[in-house]
């Protein structure tokens, strides 16, 4: 019998948008590394925490939430998650926080990635209280120092004078403990430079995201999530600006053509809502694939726009308002002129088991969206991290469904 030979893999080309945000990801690392073998003090930073500051200094930081994202990603996320429920962590809380803890505090090498343990610790309250629990905790097991911004939610839509007060008094004070703690001094000039990278950044990402309301859309919405970590730890970067129009030139090359990078015909079109499902992330990816099903956006694609400021005020103005510290009306309102302005068939909710306030918020607010918009709704169960959580069976089944009311529906307008 004839053995069949394997056809290598056809190597990456380093002019692609994703070799180039692949390269971004994996330097931030190296530098943190390689600054830790200098003497340099390395810290792990919360994903909100304003990065201008931190790239102003010159401080290295990596961000555990990444970490924790890659481990899910490559199939290590229930081993990582097991460690620390050994040690007595319950598995409900954040598989994020179970994996950086498992990590910091035991395993310290893991087979999908490594990140130089933490000096010190940078975070803020305008994600959830889970993360303000796991900096904490991280900070008593290393005994390291915690640096802490409290930004309250804000239930209104404008920014009073008492919180921006609050949260600017904070952040000075946070600049001052850093260059105590990292000897690092700051730059006005400096500042005004990382200001001017951060909006052309967010201004590029905006453009590539805002490409989806294109019927077809030239790339699988899938893809969005090679643009979100950049984002997230390296927006202030010139190598970032440079992937990200380089995506966009490769995107609007696809639009020239009529073709996309969504490897099925687009037949139905969707927002995603909720965190990834990174350990299920292909097979959720093809439950919708092979279903003409294609993601054209997500409230993550238009986020960067309240990243959008030009001096140290608007930075404590954007960080009252992420979209995680925002009122429900807000919250609602921002999702449906998504979903007019990008042709959108359904919603398809992944109800995050580690994110348990946010999912009760959820629920309703794609209540209200769905209501208001004329589109169906979809939930399915997950995890961020843990597999455990996932059902393939259950997704399946409501993939379909909500893929049988898109078809119905679409049938009802042809009549």
């Amino acid at each position: 019998m004839t053995e069949q030979i394997k056809k290598a893999p056809r190597p990456p080309d380093p002019n692609s948008g994703k070799y180039k945000l692949d390269y971004i990801a994996n330097k931030v690392i190296k530098d943190a590394f390689e600054a830790k073998a200098r003497g340099e003090k390395v810290g792990w930073c919360s994903s909100a925490f304003p990065k201008e500051i931190i790239e102003t200094l010159g401080i290295p930081v990596v961000y555990p939430e990444s970490h924790a994202v890659v481990v899910a990603a490559r199939g290590g996320g229930q081993r990582m998650c097991e460690v620390a429920e050994a040690e007595g962590y319950s598995n409900d809380i954040c598989a994020y926080a179970r994996i950086a803890i498992a990590y910091a505090t035991k395993v310290k090498d893991t087979p999908e990635q490594n990140i130089p343990l933490p000096d010190f610790l940078l975070c803020c309250s305008n994600i959830c209280n889970t993360m303000i629990n796991w900096y904490e905790n991280l900070a008593k097991e290393l005994n390291i120092p915690l640096i802490m911004l409290d930004i309250p939610i804000n239930p209104d839509n404008e920014i009073s004078d008492a919180q921006f007060a609050y949260v600017k008094g904070q952040l000075l004070a946070a600049i001052k403990q850093l260059e105590e703690l990292t000897g690092k001094k700051w730059s006005d000039e400096r500042f005004k430079e990382v200001l001017k990278m951060n909006k052309r950044v967010c201004q590029a990402f905006l453009e590539v995201t805002s490409l989806g309301k294109h019927v077809p859309s030239p790339y699988s919405g899938f893809e969005l999530f090679n643009l979100m970590g950049p984002m997230m730890f390296a927006r202030q970067k010139a190598e970032t600006l440079d992937a990200i129009e380089t995506c966009l030139k490769e995107y609007k090359e696809n639009l020239a053509k009529g073709v996309s990078t969504f490897k099925a015909e687009e037949k139905y079109r969707i927002i995603s809502e909720g965190i990834a499902c990174w350990p299920w992330l292909r097979v959720t990816y093809n439950g919708l694939k092979n279903r003409g099903i294609n993601m054209v956006t997500t409230i993550y694609a238009v986020a960067p726009g309240f990243l959008l400021y030009d001096d140290f005020d608007g930075m404590i103005r954007a960080s009252c308002r992420v979209p995680m510290a925002i009122n429900l009306q807000t919250s609602r309102d921002d999702r449906v002129k998504l979903i007019k302005g990008s042709n959108v068939d359904g919603m398809l909710v992944h109800v995050n088991r580690s994110c348990k306030v946010w999912s009760g918020f959820l629920y309703e607010m794609c209540r209200q969206v769905a209501e208001e918009c004329n589109i169906p709704v979809a939930y399915f169960d997950g995890d961020q991290a843990d597999p455990r959580v996932f059902s393939e069976a259950q997704y399946e089944t409501r993939v379909q469904g909500l893929a049988e009311i898109m078809e119905s529906r679409k049938g009802d307008v042809k009549a």
